[in-house]
């Protein structure tokens, strides 16, 4: 429960996160028209999916704002960076975070191993 509330109600890291959304958004504003919009697209996506407090995904946000700058500091078309598929990008920066899939697949199994009396034997 601890935990729970180190993450959700703590009102410093809350204000912390703000401030550190609030640069990252400016940086982003500082890019390509282009590359603003599939930030932005990008950004859409990945929040349908996440989980918990979230603050996992700002450390996503960072790399993926860095590695737009030095794309668009190369001259690079933002396709050139994301590929084509931009979903498949996605999917491979959401590997690291929390998501509630993630979540759903461990309820699932967990109260199917629960009811076939197997619990903790698959760990």
């Amino acid at each position: 429960m601890s935990e729970f509330f180190d993450n959700y109600f703590n009102i410093k890291k809350m204000i912390e996160s703000k401030r550190e959304y609030r640069q990252q958004m400016a940086r982003v504003e500082a890019l390509p028209k282009d590359y603003q919009y599939v930030f932005k697209k990008i950004q859409e996506h990945m929040w349908m999916f996440a989980a918990g407090s979230g603050y996992d995904m700002m450390e996503i946000h960072s790399g993926l704002i860095e590695l737009f700058e030095a794309g668009a500091a190369d001259g690079k078309h933002v396709l050139e960076i994301t590929g084509e598929d931009v979903a498949a990008f996605c999917d491979e920066l959401l590997r690291s975070a929390r998501t509630y899939t993630e979540d759903w697949r461990e309820a699932l199994n967990r109260d199917i191993l629960k009811k076939l009396g197997k619990e903790n034997d698959s760990k």
